[in-house]
């Protein structure tokens, strides 16, 4: 039986099943469509004008390896006009971390992109693994994600930069879409699957992979050879995403288009404004983040360090003020929080220096692309 033809070009042998599409193609198609589909949510989306300032958020696995390599090639291609950057945090995990920010050092090479690294003990004092010696498994998910967005904003504010990028592919929407469902956030599907966030006074953050398969972003960067580091974190075994990424591979496995269909039903949904103004006052209550509050005008700034944050303290200072006193799980414990807020505790106690915005944002009279204005 002769091999079979690439059902794009019919004219190389297709070596390969598109998991998105079920289309049997040949490499060179594969890696045509895979970077024209991810052009197309960018232009469609208007993520970008000419001359912005771009970090590309890079941790050395796959997602962020070949976004990096695809935002520079379609920046050439195309003529976006982009200025990029490598942006990588280490939140101090030994044996996980380390190892991929020599990654991420030899990707600064191959691209020949500028790279800025910056630390949880850096900019906090602590590591992760200095946390979960003291928090335990059960609550270092939250930590680690406060940190890390906070990380990442101050490290684009060093960089001068208006808009961070990163690799979060379909799967990983598709799994905040069903993790919000499970938990009962309804408030949260109105905004989990928006492609851009951002607020008149906060850097926009955009996921060129919106509508990437992750099994698609494995394969280019197989098929490519590109040098990315493939170690799952060591703290992650227990963290609550992993039941939500198990039932969709169970989903996808019976029904490849679940995925995406996940994605346009979180889309599709409409929040009523009473729902929106629990959550609201919810969000107050329990420091919860909103990256869209901002332009909807119910956030202010943390009195302490200067975040965005939609209380006195920004949640990355509780966190850490419980840290500093010798009782991490005091910020986590909602009756113990205004303990916080009073301001009182050690003098020695280590704080966040002052949050500034990017001069590029800060001197913008209109820092929104007309079609990513929040109505």
């Amino acid at each position: 039986m002769p091999p079979k033809l690439c059902a794009l070009c019919s004219k190389e042998r297709a070596i390969l099943r598109r998991p998105k599409t079920g289309q049997q193609i040949c490499k060179d198609c594969f890696f045509y469509v895979f970077e024209t589909e991810v052009h197309n949510t960018i232009t469609e989306a208007k993520l970008f004008r000419p001359g912005d300032r771009v970090a590309i958020g890079a941790s050395g696995g796959k997602d962020s390896t070949v976004l990096a390599y695809v935002m520079k090639t379609l920046n050439d291609r195309y003529k976006y006009g982009l200025e990029l950057f490598l942006l990588s945090i280490d939140e101090g995990i030994t044996g996980y971390r380390d190892d991929s920010l020599e990654t991420v050092k030899r990707n600064q090479q191959q691209y020949n992109l500028p790279l800025k690294i910056l630390s949880y003990d850096e900019l906090y004092g602590w590591t992760m693994d200095r946390i979960v010696e003291k928090i335990g498994r059960k609550n270092n998910c939250t930590f680690c994600g406060v940190f890390r967005r906070q990380a990442l904003d101050r490290g684009a504010a060093s960089l001068n930069v208006d808009h961070i990028v990163t690799g979060h592919n379909a799967d990983d929407i598709a799994e905040t879409v069903l993790m919000n469902i499970m938990r009962g956030d309804i408030a949260r599907l109105g905004r989990c699957t928006l492609i851009c966030t951002q607020g008149e006074d906060t850097i926009r953050r955009s996921k060129p992979f919106k509508y990437a398969y992750e099994k698609e972003i494995v394969m280019y960067a197989y098929f490519k050879k590109l040098d990315y580091f493939s170690t799952e974190c060591i703290y992650s075994p227990d963290a609550y995403r992993g039941h939500a990424r198990m039932f969709l591979k169970d989903l996808e496995a019976a029904r490849p288009s679940a995925i995406i269909d996940i994605i346009h039903s979180g889309e599709a949904f409409e929040i009523k404004e009473e729902v929106k103004q629990a959550a609201k006052a919810q969000r107050k209550t329990l420091f919860f983040f909103d990256p869209t509050a901002s332009a909807k005008g119910i956030l202010e700034r943390c009195k302490r360090c200067g975040y965005i944050s939609s209380n006195d303290l920004c949640k990355a200072c509780v966190l850490l003020e419980g840290l500093e006193r010798g009782m991490p799980t005091m910020s986590i414990k909602e009756k113990e929080r205004s303990r916080l807020e009073v301001g009182y505790g050690p003098s020695e106690m280590r704080t966040l220096p002052k949050f500034e915005l990017p001069a590029v944002l800060a001197n913008a009279a209109d820092p929104l692309p007309k079609g990513l204005r929040e109505n």
